[in-house]
């Protein structure tokens, strides 16, 4: 930073205001295509797994040494085959939340008492019917908590997709205030990054919670 450069210039902030929402809302779409796909792809691996119990270690496994890869590294393993794309930001994002969320799909599949299960039986629930309207609903608390750590994992990792191009508010930390040597940006970037994980950190407490007005009830 240049000699009697302040820390914060507002002027900037003030005058690119359509640049920092244009990337924040970057910063979101990237975000959010990575939870959704990752929660897809958990979601079928768990079912995988309580039906084929044995695929549980393997799949743990894997996935385990798929988030141990530190995010640069594992983007410049993906970048050969993908290139310099939205599509290996997406794969490197989606592994890893695949460990956090099999694990707390099936943990909170798990909890559901037997008897419970037996009792939906009982009714002439099928195995869809009581996983959706029985099985799920006891275990979302559990989904939901997994959900919520790898959502504002994502979030902060998303800031270094910028390293191969695909801007969020990565490229406001990296290119215009590291590069530039400009800490208003890197402080712009870096808060609202914070600022949106906090935010949707809380929007899923929100949901939960919506999805679970006895849970509410038996806590008064």
């Amino acid at each position: 930073m240049p000699p009697g450069e302040p820390l914060v210039r507002w002027s900037w902030i003030v005058g690119n205001l359509d640049e920092i929402g244009r990337r924040l809302l970057e910063h979101v779409g990237i975000a959010a295509i990575a939870i959704v796909v990752g929660f897809v792809v958990s979601f079928a691996l768990a079912l995988a797994t309580r039906r084929w119990r044995r695929l549980y270690g393997p799949i743990l496994g894997v996935t385990g040494v798929l988030y141990a890869i530190p995010s640069l590294a594992l983007f410049a393993l993906v970048v050969p085959f993908a290139g310099l794309s939205l599509l290996s930001a997406e794969i490197a994002l989606v592994s890893y939340t695949i460990l956090i969320l099999v694990r707390n799909i099936v943990t909170g599949l798990d909890t559901v008492p037997a008897e419970v299960l037996e009792a939906a039986s009982g009714m002439g629930l099928t195995p869809g019917q009581r996983l959706w309207r029985v099985e799920l609903p006891i275990a979302l608390p559990i989904i939901v908590a997994g959900l919520r750590i790898a959502t504002v994992t994502t979030i902060g990792l998303v800031t270094v997709t910028s390293l191969i191009g695909q801007g969020g508010l990565g490229y406001l930390i990296v290119t215009i205030g590291y590069d530039g040597l400009f800490p208003t940006a890197i402080l712009v970037g870096a808060l609202l990054s914070v600022l949106l994980a906090v935010a949707a950190d809380a929007g899923l407490v929100l949901l939960q919670r919506s999805m679970t007005p006895w849970a509410r009830a038996r806590g008064r």
